[in-house]
């Protein structure tokens, strides 16, 4: 399903968002920075927006794109990603306490296993590294409503229009929906090895910045 919209899946986000990915993913970009990591793995990288988004504050560190779509990453090295690898994020072709931070942006949603998931971000992570988790979550209050009608009815007719597989979007919304957040997220992120914890609502709590100590 990835392969088949690789190509229009920068245009389909940026659309049927409205442009608010950008700032999410520089709102993500800024944590990382902030951190000083000298390693960064960005798993289900797609596109590699959030690891171009991240090189652009980190120049000089290394920064490893995975995801386990080769065509996925046959764009992200077309908008000059430079460190490329397929990998399934269930199991990771990297030793362990290989990296200082783990980011992962609207990925974790669509993994099989979330527990096993973050187990083996631990795993790669050096002791004291950092977990950064950008995906989307439901808005609470008025907004709830209005959001849940765009998500289910809106967005897989744009989402048709745009990439012309309108199947691939159908999902979206019932993933979402399923997809825990807020406390429920923070103690799926503890229960894998992970301390301290937090959770930083964007636009309203459409997306959902969480971050975590190992």
């Amino acid at each position: 399903m990835f392969g088949r919209i690789a190509r229009r899946y920068d245009l389909a986000n940026h659309l049927l968002s409205g442009g608010a990915d950008f700032f999410w993913r520089k709102c993500a970009a800024k944590i990382v920075a902030g951190w000083q990591p000298r390693d960064v793995l960005d798993l289900a990288t797609g596109s590699g927006d959030l690891a171009l988004a991240i090189q652009r504050h980190l120049p000089n560190e290394r920064i490893v794109a995975a995801d386990f779509s080769p065509e996925m990453l046959d764009v992200a090295r077309a908008k000059g990603v430079a460190n490329t690898v397929v990998a399934d994020a269930l199991r990771l072709p990297f030793e362990s306490a290989s990296f200082d931070v783990v980011t992962v942006a609207f990925g974790l949603r669509n993994m099989a296993d979330w527990d096993r998931a973050l187990t083996e971000m631990a795993r790669v992570l050096r002791d004291g590294g950092h977990l950064l988790v950008l995906d989307f979550s439901l808005p609470a209050g008025a907004l709830r409503p209005l959001y849940r009608f765009y998500l289910h009815r809106c967005l897989p007719l744009f989402a048709s229009i745009v990439t012309g597989e309108k199947a691939a979007y159908d999902y979206l919304g019932g993933s979402i929906e399923k997809f825990p957040s807020g406390p429920a997220m923070l103690e799926l992120i503890k229960r894998n090895g992970f301390r301290d914890a937090t959770a930083e609502s964007l636009t309203g709590g459409i997306a959902t910045i969480y971050t975590a100590l190992l």
